[in-house]
């Protein structure tokens, strides 16, 4: 039985493959965005919780970087998505595409319901507000973190597509 699509998602596949540096770039820069992202809630967010220190102090431009940096995890969950469908379709890398859609996906459930904001109050504020148990705040975090396999995969990824000089590709 043959798996790869047909019609519209082959020719959407199709333009993928031809563009996969482009794409694979964007997805790239994208996902390394949210290292600001997850450093900050290291280094700020889990320091406070577990050493009454921050070692990130939100300036107010700091505070609008981190805000842009989340506004960008959207375009990169779905990025990234494509591209480990795309694995799918070509029947490539079958366990590791689907572990890591499961790491990207799980990342809709902190964000349109395991907020910031909620992970901020409970672990920095001490639940001020919320009836909601602080361990949710641990998952959160747990879930945000799944992303660091596919950041790494994805600049890994490039950086051998760039080393097959296929950076004449991504310059075109």
């Amino acid at each position: 039985m043959n798996s790869a699509p047909t019609g519209p998602l082959s020719i959407f596949f199709a333009w993928y493959e031809r563009h996969y540096v482009v794409n694979l770039a964007i997805t790239t820069c994208l996902f390394a965005l949210q290292l600001v992202h997850l450093y900050w809630l290291a280094a700020h967010v889990i320091a406070l919780r577990l050493v009454e220190q921050s070692f990130f102090t939100l300036t107010p431009l700091w505070e609008i970087i981190i805000v842009l940096v989340d506004y960008t995890e959207i375009p990169a969950l779905l990025s990234a998505s494509v591209l480990y469908l795309f694995d799918l379709t070509k029947g490539k890398k079958l366990g590791k595409s689907v572990l890591f859609l499961f790491f990207l996906n799980s990342q809709w459930l902190h964000i349109f319901w395991i907020t910031d904001e909620f992970v901020v109050s409970q672990l920095v504020k001490g639940g001020a507000g919320t009836i909601l148990p602080s361990w949710l705040a641990w998952l959160a975090i747990f879930i945000d973190y799944l992303e660091v396999p596919v950041i790494v995969d994805t600049i890994v990824r490039l950086i051998n597509s760039l080393r097959k000089r296929r950076w004449k590709t991504l310059i075109q």
